[in-house]
């Protein structure tokens, strides 16, 4: 079993943690420290970090760019970070109708929503499509599992008529899903 750590070292390493990593679960922090899930929710309290959704919805006032390829409601996920035509931030739970019933493993498609439309949003035109992709699913990702898509649009072309977009999606640490997106930009008169 591997010893404790004091109380202001823990909650100290808990602080790095999250500063690191906004969207570390409780759960995450439970077994990294391996202390009880009440104990990193007091931590929580004491040094006044909110909890995961609290964290999100902050990050998403701080700071974004508005959408301007797609209504936000045809987004799949929670945009959390978008710096138009350089970068974007997604999060996604897989939810019981998002899985198959039997084996709790999410359909693809989901996972390929949540990072084809967040490819499409970092995109700075009225109107961006998706013209090819180049995806890889690394492993499942199964029922109650968080994916975090990180977009970076990586070219746009001289004309400023298409874009590649690289997104790739993680649960916690760990990759799950890759994707290389050419996206059409079309020029509204």
């Amino acid at each position: 079993m591997i010893d404790r750590l004091p109380k202001k070292i823990r909650q100290q390493q808990l602080t790095d943690s999250i500063e690191q990593n906004p969207f570390i679960t409780d759960d995450e922090l439970m077994r990294k420290f391996n202390v009880s899930i009440q104990t990193i929710r007091l931590d929580r309290m004491e040094l006044s970090i909110p909890e995961l959704r609290e964290r999100m919805k902050l990050m998403a006032e701080q700071s974004y760019d508005q959408v301007r390829s797609l209504p936000l409601h045809e987004i799949i996920g929670d945009v959390i970070d978008l710096q138009l035509d350089k970068s974007g931030i997604s999060l996604f739970e897989i939810m019981d109708h998002h899985v198959f019933s039997r084996t709790k493993i999410a359909r693809g498609h989901h996972i390929f929503a949540q990072a084809n439309s967040l490819a499409v949003a970092v995109i700075n035109e009225e109107v961006a499509l998706t013209a090819s992709a180049e995806i890889r699913f690394v492993r499942t990702v199964v029922l109650g599992e968080k994916c975090i898509a990180k977009a970076y649009v990586r070219s746009i072309s001289k004309a400023r008529t298409k874009a590649r977009v690289e997104v790739l999606t993680y649960v916690g640490e760990e990759l799950v899903f890759q994707g290389d997106f050419v996206i059409f930009r079309i020029h509204k008169e």
